[in-house]
């Protein structure tokens, strides 16, 4: 009789089991995070959202002499132009204790960097970006899933291709790291190209005052980069309602921080532009565009210098980045970092 029972016991188990067999499977590689030292994975966007939301809102333990990591992510249309200067950058501080990179770039372009390179086997599996549309937001939150997924990383940077350090990296992850605040910048626009992008289709989970715009290029600590890849309550309605001229990298992460966190942001950014010859892109730098007394006056070591507010104090170091640099601006650049820069 025990026997019978035994046999009718697994058979029953069996039937129960066999249909959900792939559903099994399906929840186990929802469960399996893609390894922190590479992010060479299949998983969907989905799976990689939910992965980097479940990680620690603050850093782990770590050893007193190991410091929190930067993670640099740079979102690019194709390899990382300014590469050698970024590696002069790297290399420069002895050691990647102090940051991780993260490269978005065209899907099927493959970046090709020796092993001794900072950017080697550091590209995240990639979807097709166009100017002014969400899906260039899609690609920030796929970099800022992969970067989460490394529990040494506290702050996280976005960079384009044509970005350049204006400090080492030594000034800029103590900036950053010892930084009260997230730089994400904020501010109420009332004209056609701020509040006239609002539509109602926001209503009510965003409404008119609460509209935000700000720069793209964003820095922000662990707590709220969770945040923002978990969000699923303001990203929706942005995806839906923010059509151009809506752009949501324009609008979103200003708009939402602005509701949830308003006291963890600086309201500003540590990426200077040049918006002085108007338009709706920033001037571009070339290679005749680059000088000592150019790089010295970024740098803020002439002329006359930025202003704004660091962990409450007044302070004229404000930009640890600056773009658009040109393709041709890099062997300038190279001749210069050293004396002007620092690395």
């Amino acid at each position: 009789m025990a026997a019978t029972t035994t046999t009718h016991a697994a058979s029953l188990s069996f039937l129960l089991a066999a249909p959900c067999a792939e559903e099994v499977k399906e929840v186990e590689r929802w469960w399996a995070r893609p390894a922190a030292r590479s992010t060479w994975h299949n998983i969907s966007d989905d799976e990689l959202l939910w992965a980097a939301s479940f990680e620690p809102r603050r850093p782990g333990p770590r050893r007193p002499s190991a410091p929190g990591k930067v993670a640099f992510m740079f979102l690019t249309r194709g390899p990382p132009r300014l590469a050698p200067l970024w590696e002069r950058f790297f290399n420069g501080s002895g050691g990647t204790e102090l940051f991780s990179v993260y490269v978005h770039t065209t899907p099927g372009y493959c970046l090709d960097f020796p092993p001794s390179s900072p950017f080697h086997r550091w590209q995240v599996p990639s979807k097709a970006t166009r100017w002014g549309e969400v899906s260039v937001v899609d690609a920030e939150l796929r970099l800022l899933a992969n970067a989460l997924l490394d529990l040494a990383n506290e702050r996280f940077v976005l960079l384009s291709e044509s970005c350049i350090p204006l400090h080492p990296l030594p000034a800029v992850h103590a900036y950053l790291t010892r930084s009260h605040h997230s730089f994400v910048q904020a501010f109420d626009d009332p004209s056609r190209l701020g509040r006239g992008r609002y539509r109602i289709g926001f209503a009510p989970v965003v409404s008119l005052p609460q509209w935000r715009k700000g720069a793209q290029w964003f820095e922000m600590d662990r707590r709220l980069a969770v945040f923002v890849v978990a969000d699923v309550q303001y990203y929706p309605r942005f995806r839906e309602a923010c059509l151009p001229p809506c752009y949501v990298d324009e609008h979103y992460l200003p708009t939402v921080l602005t509701i949830v966190a308003p006291g963890e942001i600086a309201n500003r950014s540590v990426t200077w532009v040049d918006w002085s010859r108007g338009g709706s892109h920033p001037a571009s730098f070339g290679a005749g565009d680059v000088g000592e007394e150019f790089l010295e006056r970024l740098a803020g070591k002439k002329g006359e210098k930025e202003r704004c507010i660091y962990n409450g104090q007044p302070t004229n170091l404000c930009s640890l980045f600056a773009r658009k640099f040109a393709p041709s601006a890099l062997q300038p650049l190279l001749d210069l970092s050293t004396k002007i820069l620092g690395y």
